[in-house]
């Protein structure tokens, strides 16, 4: 709920609603509108609630709250306009989640950087069970990220959101380069 904003109007004065035996009474039209002061911030937020569920209009307090809404963690160091692109873009980030093209859409908004990702991509099998693992494919996925600034970027927000996105059974290493 927004704060008490002084001098908010509302749009629905409570006391106009009442029975016209009091529309003339002082003390009542009194006491109501101290009632519509406090009810003003609920009704604009009411009227205004398609803005608040729409990430590039949210208030910036709000934007944590909407975050939560479709699972994205937000990191508060980040500028407003790429925590608004991240909740905006969330639920097509979740549809790509596990694969190269999400973890490195993903990384793009978080870092704002190009994103170079090598992964092996390869498959082996066996007639015989039992048999060593197939040779040459390397087992590991490897992400590099170009920023004008490394030292700008959190390298542990970005090995975390790796380590968070990527198939489970792959290992992997992080770079942050300039670039």
């Amino acid at each position: 709920m927004r704060a008490h904003l002084a001098g908010l109007a509302t749009p629905h004065q409570l006391g106009s609603f009442l029975p016209g035996l009091y529309l003339d009474d002082d003390f009542v039209q009194r006491f109501t509108a101290a009632l519509d002061e406090v009810a003003a911030p609920v009704f604009c937020v009411l009227d205004n609630l398609d803005a608040y569920l729409d990430p590039t209009t949210v208030p910036e307090d709000f934007l944590g709250w909407l975050a939560g809404w479709v699972a994205v963690p937000l990191d508060e160091t980040l500028p407003v306009g790429r925590r608004r692109s991240l909740v905006a873009q969330a639920v097509e980030l979740h549809g790509l989640r596990g694969t190269a093209t999400g973890l490195a859409a993903h990384i793009a908004m978080l870092t704002g950087g190009e994103v170079e990702i090598a992964e092996p991509g390869a498959a082996g099998w066996s007639a015989s069970p039992g048999a060593a693992l197939p040779v040459g494919a390397s087992p590991d996925l490897f992400v590099r990220v170009r920023v004008p600034d490394p030292a700008a970027v959190s390298a542990s927000r970005v090995e975390a959101l790796v380590a968070q996105d990527k198939p489970a059974h792959l290992l992997h290493r992080v770079e942050i380069v300039q670039g």
